[in-house]
């Protein structure tokens, strides 16, 4: 029986943020007349105020938030609707970062639900490109505690102790809620995460926003909200081979895998019992279902509603796909 929904495609929500440039604009045609530095795209959102709208088919000028009211588990896959209900669980941006983030850390689910009756927030970064002075900070460097990061803060020598990391084009980063974190100059990136925008900034180089103010910053709440615990991290390193599906990662708020594609291929979506975020790192993919067909290139993500069970991948080149659901 055909299915009623289809592969989704949105309009991208541009933001103006302070470190932001014109990356998006010139590799991805995101373009905003309003703004002039966009820092980051919100190109899959059902959350308020920023919901997604839709771009192709019968569908089309419809939002994500009304679209999982109306459709339900038909789109976003039975356990999922049993866990979040009419509430879609992820967010996808494209970030582009032509100055350095501020030095900042995301609630835990417990921690934002007590102070915010929302959502904590972990995040995956997939580096699309950079340059080759491009870093994260990720973690720290050794271990630390409040007490002494407290100190570090006031004697402006937080950096000292921080985890830089150099960055390529390719690499990958998980950054769980309650990891100090900051993506750094050069580098655009691909973020798949909780549906949430809680962030405390620790620390912004006294930079000033756009009125000649220090931005504002969350230090409390930031240096309770931090997991001392945990201060290691690494990047993550697939190895996928060609119309190879490998894992990135496994993780209870979502799971990635990567799709390494060089000539058609047979997508099997039957077992995942959830909506899949299917995102176009490199190429040029027609994604064939029933009597139609979308086709994703650099940078864009679409969403396969969960009746769907299975596709038919076409690469026009060598592309590379990551794929996001949630178990």
């Amino acid at each position: 029986m055909k299915n009623i929904l289809y592969p989704l495609k949105f309009k991208p929500i541009a933001k103006q943020k302070i470190w932001g440039g014109n990356s998006l604009q010139q590799i991805y045609r995101h373009n905003d007349p309003n703004i002039q530095q966009i820092g980051e795209t919100w190109d899959v959102s059902a959350m308020s105020g920023n919901e997604s709208e839709v771009i192709n088919g019968f569908l089309a000028n419809n939002n994500l938030a009304e679209l999982v009211e109306v459709y339900m588990s038909d789109l976003v896959g039975d356990k999922v609707f049993q866990r979040y209900g009419t509430e879609f669980p992820l967010l996808v941006k494209l970030i582009d970062a032509a100055e350095d983030l501020s030095i900042q850390v995301h609630p835990n689910d417990e921690i934002a639900e007590k102070r915010h009756q929302g959502h904590g927030k972990t995040e995956m970064w997939y580096i699309l490109d950079a340059t080759s002075e491009a870093s994260i900070i990720l973690g720290f460097s050794e271990p630390v505690d409040k007490e002494t990061l407290a100190k570090k803060l006031e004697d402006n020598t937080i950096e000292t102790c921080l985890n830089k990391i150099s960055v390529k084009p390719g690499d990958i980063f998980l950054v769980p809620a309650g990891t100090v974190h900051s993506i750094g100059k050069g580098c655009l990136i691909l973020e798949i995460q909780q549906a949430s925008d809680l962030t405390y900034r620790l620390y912004d180089y006294n930079r000033q926003d756009i009125n000649g103010q220090l931005r504002e910053l969350h230090t409390e709440w930031a240096l309770d909200a931090i997991d001392y615990e945990h201060w290691k991290a690494e990047k993550l390193t697939p190895v996928c081979q060609n119309n190879e599906i490998c894992n990135v990662v496994d993780h209870e708020y979502f799971t990635s895998n990567q799709i390494h594609l060089t000539n058609t291929q047979e997508y099997d979506l039957a077992s995942i019992d959830s909506f899949v975020l299917l995102s176009c790192i490199h190429g040029h993919v027609h994604c064939e279902y029933d009597d139609g067909y979308v086709t994703i290139v650099d940078g864009e993500t679409i969403l396969l509603p969960a009746e769907m069970n299975s596709l038919t991948l076409v690469p026009s080149v060598e592309s590379i796909l990551l794929e996001t659901y949630i178990k």
